[in-house]
């Protein structure tokens, strides 16, 4: 595997643009668009929370009923969500007028929305977009660039990967770009994620190694604890690496589900390092767990933590909050047994032995925090399952963000 710097127009057949349309305040980029040169077969996963937005119902319907796909239109300022049947019908008004400009089926326009949630699109705005997104459209680099740049909302930057592999002697390129940065939580998040590929994939096939690559990527990171209305990963597969198409679980597969899962696993980490207000990537591995759920469950307690995530913003080793956040999730374990180190570039430290505090340097400890990027590595001693979560810490600007989102 190789990474390559790209996004969403790195694969073959795929151009994307981005551009102002209007809906967020000022001359800002608010809206993009991903066409694809040949019909895609498509994969897609979506929000866990029961108030779906209008696009993710949409979604759902063309990436489980549609034969195939061939464009994605994507706006941010506006969620379109708790719209009614009022912002369901502006979905479908969207996709007409894609389909319209790109002579392509209704059913094969997915669409997408983030911000305000209750707001009701500016459709005369919509349409409009959709007009001077079409002829803009490119396979550039800056294009790719320009669309995930207008999918932004908090976001401070944009978040792309891209990789190259090789399936029976024909070069596959996966590439991707998403969006999210606050009211992001495991189950899927205020995220959106675009993933276009021109391996030629069977569609069952995609969609499971989709819905396994999520479970490990998206599902394990948490900004603030809310999941949102919106979220929405999309794989777009064109084929044109003419590759045999995947049609059973082989060795092409599990090398294309390996990279899909990288791909992912960047961008899922790129959110978390950017939730609202951050200044680090906090990053937490449960080593020696009996089974793999058990890790699961005990890393997401951890990176959840609010005490916790204060105490790495204040570059403060105090593992006890981390003891205590592993405590109440739920999971069984003996704390008698845990060992707990930090690292980060700066170096590791080991904190606790068997439960109970070593002889450390606070000041070692301090300047291991101080880094953008900080681990904890907790070891259980009952098995060998692992799981990785990823948050960050919390600052007094998540809650300047977010008191006045909508002003």
């Amino acid at each position: 595997m190789k990474c390559i710097d790209g996004g969403v127009t790195s694969a073959k057949g795929f151009q994307a643009a981005g551009i102002a349309a209007g809906i967020k305040k000022g001359n800002t980029k608010d809206m993009a668009m991903i066409y694809s040169e040949k019909p895609c077969t498509t994969a897609g996963t979506f929000t866990t929370n029961l108030v779906k937005a209008a696009p993710v119902k949409w979604d759902q319907k063309v990436v489980y009923e549609a034969p195939y796909t061939q464009a994605v239109v994507c706006n941010s300022g506006i969620a379109n969500a708790c719209t009614g049947a009022e912002g369901y019908s502006y979905c479908e008004a969207t996709a007409k007028a894609a389909a319209e400009v790109l002579d392509i089926p209704k059913e094969s326009v997915l669409v997408a929305s983030t911000g305000v949630i209750g707001q009701q699109l500016p459709m005369e705005k919509l349409e409009a977009g959709v007009k001077k997104l079409a002829p803009v459209l490119s396979g550039a680099r800056q294009a790719g660039i320009l669309a995930a740049e207008s999918i932004m909302t908090t976001d401070t930057v944009r978040k792309e990967a891209a990789v190259e592999i090789e399936l029976s002697g024909k070069t596959v390129t996966i590439g991707g770009m998403c969006k999210g940065s606050g009211m992001i939580h495991p189950n899927m998040c205020t995220m959106l994620g675009f993933v276009t590929t021109d391996a030629a994939i069977e569609k069952q096939l995609l969609q499971e190694a989709l819905s396994e690559v999520v479970a490990d990527t998206y599902n394990m990171i948490s900004v603030d604890g809310d999941t949102s209305t919106n979220d929405t990963v999309l794989v777009l597969a064109n084929g044109m690496a003419e590759n045999p198409v995947i049609t059973e679980k082989n060795e092409d597969y599990e090398t294309f589900k390996g990279a899909l899962k990288y791909v992912n696993t960047s961008l899922a980490k790129q959110i978390a390092a950017d939730g609202e207000g951050a200044s680090a990537l906090f990053e937490v591995k449960i080593i020696g767990a009996e089974t793999k759920e058990q890790a699961v469950v005990l890393s997401k307690s951890v990176i959840t933590s609010n005490l916790t995530k204060a105490a790495i913003f204040g570059h403060d080793a105090n593992w006890g909050r981390i003891l205590c956040a592993m405590g109440y999730s739920g999971a069984q374990f003996d704390p008698d047994k845990v060992d707990l180190a930090f690292e980060s570039s700066a170096g590791h430290i080991q904190i606790i032995e068997n439960g109970v505090a070593v002889n450390y340097s606070e000041e070692e400890a301090t300047r291991i925090l101080s880094e953008n990027y900080v681990t904890a590595i907790a070891d259980l001693k009952m098995g060998q399952e692992t799981a990785t979560a990823w948050g960050c810490d919390l600052t007094y600007d998540y809650v300047k963000i977010n008191a006045d989102y909508r002003s």
